[in-house]
């Protein structure tokens, strides 16, 4: 199924993925830092066990929403190996290349979009796709596609977001009991008989809006990662290129408009859960050996991939909180 492959400049590969990593420690290292000083400021050492022991309990017990559901939500239904025995190939290949221990198993969604995401672990993955997904895209830029979603499966990525999600929601809760205090406390404040600086003062008003930079941040990471997977998967970074230059031309036409009003500002780069798609593309093009003056086109897909449905209907926009290949 795979059949293009590319020579990849290992030494770039390298470098992307030790930054990638390098990143994604500081980005975790620093919320739970800030979490850990939030927990200091309200009770000294006490309140960073107690920030400690709340995270784990709250990893451990916190109700996880069944992946099925979420697919159901969003308007999926599960693809069959019958309907599409061929695309189901290129995904045990991906996964086979991905060392997972099981396959994902596929979900259609019969929506124009063009976006694919993922929930679940390396046990049980689930991998969604868009009919807009499909129609559009070539067999080689698929397969780029779909070797994003593998290698966010690969990484763990939806344990590192749970667990960087977590520590940001505990964060907000430190900072609201930390201003709470505060409030009771005005008046001995205002009269100097208080403890209390401005500094902490302004670190418990703040602290919520730098983990959510920092949470924004590790998710834009995570994305630049499972692109390098997805071309060490493919050996192949230009199909994945390929594949984000049509949804930047997507994005930027009349019709990505209507479909996706709500899409964010392009110049908020601070405020993305995805990198920019031309820096995306930049850096797959740079894992190339000898780089392209432009990303080649590629014969369209094949009818027997999927079997698709006689007309399409509009479900619910998907939820943008998973693991996904799109961006803005």
């Amino acid at each position: 199924m795979l059949n293009s492959s590319i020579e990849m400049n290992p030494d770039r590969v390298t470098a992307h993925k030790l930054n990638n990593l390098l990143q994604s420690i500081t980005l975790l290292a620093g919320m739970a830092a800030l979490l850990g000083l939030l927990g200091w400021l309200l009770a000294d050492i006490k309140g960073v066990i107690w920030a400690a022991i709340i995270g784990v309990v709250c990893l451990l017990v916190s109700p996880r929403a069944s992946p099925r559901l979420v697919f159901k939500l969003s308007g999926a239904r599960p693809l069959s190996v019958a309907e599409a025995p061929a695309l189901y190939a290129l995904v045990k290949s991906l996964a086979l290349r991905a060392r997972l221990p099981t396959l994902p198993q596929l979900y259609y969604i019969p929506i124009e979009a063009m976006n694919a995401f993922t929930v679940g672990n390396r046990q049980q993955a689930m991998i969604a796709v868009t009919d807009g997904l499909l129609r559009g895209l070539t067999r080689r830029e698929l397969a780029g596609v779909l070797a994003h979603e593998v290698s966010h499966v690969d990484n763990n990525d939806m344990w590192v977001m749970t667990l960087a999600d977590t520590v940001n929601r505990l964060t907000s809760l430190f900072s609201l009991f930390g201003q709470l205090l505060f409030f009771i406390n005005l008046p001995l404040v205002l009269f100097g008989k208080s403890g209390f600086s401005w500094l902490a003062i302004l670190l418990l008003v703040f602290a919520p809006t730098l983990s959510v930079l920092l949470q924004l941040a590790l998710s834009r990471t995570r994305e630049f990662d499972a692109d390098l997977g997805a071309a060490q998967i493919t050996h192949d970074p230009l199909g994945l290129a390929s594949a984000l230059k049509k949804l930047h031309n997507y994005h930027s036409g009349s019709l990505g408009r209507v479909l996706m009003p709500g899409r964010p500002i392009p110049d908020a780069s601070m405020l993305r859960t995805h990198p920019k798609l031309e820096e995306r593309i930049r850096r797959l093009v740079s894992l190339a050996e000898r780089e392209p003056r432009t990303i080649e086109s590629f014969s369209p897909i094949d009818e027997d991939l999927v079997v698709f449905p006689p007309r399409l209907s509009f479900g619910p926009q998907l939820p943008q909180w998973f693991m996904g290949w799109h961006g803005h």
